[in-house]
């Protein structure tokens, strides 16, 4: 028996669930719902870390860096779902947060377990992506085990990079190789072993603070509308007209004009209703100031 594991909180029976398979559907479903109930409080826990984490972050990301997720199984495919969502959401480029899994993308829709402990490929993955000192990789792994993880985050911290560690036992294997390490304890699964569930519900939740976190820190937001989003399709093309209607007051019809003017973005768009800039001279005023478009209104336009 490996030791280490048969420690690990998120391979012990949960007391609360043992008689799962003898309830009511009703009951199985409010017994899940208790469990998930434990998880935002776990991860409050954890503000701290993901505070220096987030400041890491930001400072790497606005110096130029990047910030790579790797994990395995379902911890990889949280970190392929979060990188893949910051284009659309933030409009950055896709190469600045990325997401990688362990067996590659064939292992975001088909299980391949075994890859989690090959080491190697863990480096080799670092290796490929060309890490830095400039960037930060954050490892994944629920059971802080995960050789794949382990070896890729120590690759990155031999290179020089930021490293952060999302797991969901303390003194794990993989915070030794950690600047940060941030281990929301969600307790033992209502299915034992089963850590898709809470621990994959608190690590979502704290990827999501991870990322938006620093999103906001780089101006990528407005107040809290996404000014960043990419007008790409139907429903983003609407709701770009509303966010310009919500943080300048003009009608749908001047909204969406304004949209267009500024080539489908919302950031350029509000900036050119505030100051009454036309897009070339407001492109470069957002250039001024780093993308920030609170920055620029006040520099133009007064306080708003």
């Amino acid at each position: 028996m490996n030791e280490y594991l048969a420690g690990l909180v998120t391979e012990e029976i949960n007391p609360n669930t043992r008689m799962i398979d003898e309830c009511t559907t009703e009951e199985m479903l409010r017994l899940l719902n208790r469990e998930d109930a434990k998880v935002p409080a776990a991860v409050a826990d954890e503000i701290p870390q993901i505070v220096k984490a987030v400041d890491i972050l930001h400072r790497l990301l606005k110096n130029g860096g990047r910030m790579f997720y790797i994990g395995a199984g379902s911890s990889g495919r949280l970190g392929v779902l979060d990188a893949s969502e910051c284009p659309p959401t933030f409009g950055v480029d896709p190469s600045l947060v990325q997401g990688h899994i362990a067996g590659g993308d064939i292992a975001l829709r088909v299980a391949v377990e075994g890859y989690e402990d090959d080491e190697e490929e863990g480096i080799a993955l670092i290796e490929r992506c060309g890490v830095t000192d400039k960037d930060a990789v954050i490892g994944i792994s629920a059971s802080g085990s995960a050789a794949f993880v382990i070896a890729g985050l120590r690759r990155a911290s031999e290179l020089g990079a930021a490293t952060i560690g999302v797991v969901n036992n303390k003194n794990s294997k993989l915070s030794e190789f950690c600047d940060v390490c941030i281990a929301p304890v969600v307790g033992p699964e209502v299915i034992m072993g089963s850590t898709r569930l809470k621990a994959g519900t608190a690590q979502k939740l704290v990827l999501n603070m991870l990322t938006t976190g620093t999103m906001v820190k780089l101006g990528k937001t407005y107040d809290n509308l996404m000014v960043d989003l990419k007008a790409s399709n139907n429903k983003l093309y609407d709701r770009s007209v509303r966010i310009i209607q919500a943080a300048t007051g003009v009608g749908e019809e001047q909204a969406a004009d304004y949209l267009n003017r500024a080539s489908m973005s919302a950031k350029l768009a509000i900036l050119m209703i505030r100051t009454g800039l036309e897009a070339s001279a407001a492109e470069e005023a957002l250039t001024r100031h780093d993308g920030n478009l609170k920055a620029a209104i006040r520099a133009y336009a007064g306080s708003v």
